[in-house]
């Protein structure tokens, strides 16, 4: 009997943390893109328009921004489908 209650709290206990990370999923999708596309912009108009060689270092850092957050957003998004198709059909 032990064993079973155990085992419905650790039940309970995913489907809260899959419900938080469902929830959060936008916020940790867009927000990368937003910040980088900000710095995009702001390279773009102080570095590249008045051809200040200082902000070179904004276009970097935006690159990596965004480009890391595609890397690992893509293999998050395809976990999220698959486990909520998988629910769907239990």
């Amino acid at each position: 009997m032990n064993k079973d209650m155990k085992y419905i709290e650790k039940e309970k206990n995913y489907k809260k943390v899959i419900r938080t990370e469902i929830l959060f999923t936008p916020l940790l999708i867009s927000l990368p893109i937003i910040v980088s596309f900000f710095l995009f912009y702001d390279w773009y108009t102080r570095g590249l328009l008045l051809n200040n060689p200082a902000f070179n270092g904004e276009l970097l850092l935006a690159a990596i921004i965004l480009f890391g957050n595609i890397i690992f957003d893509i293999p998050f998004l395809k976990s999220l489908i698959k486990l909520s198709k998988k629910r769907k059909s239990n």
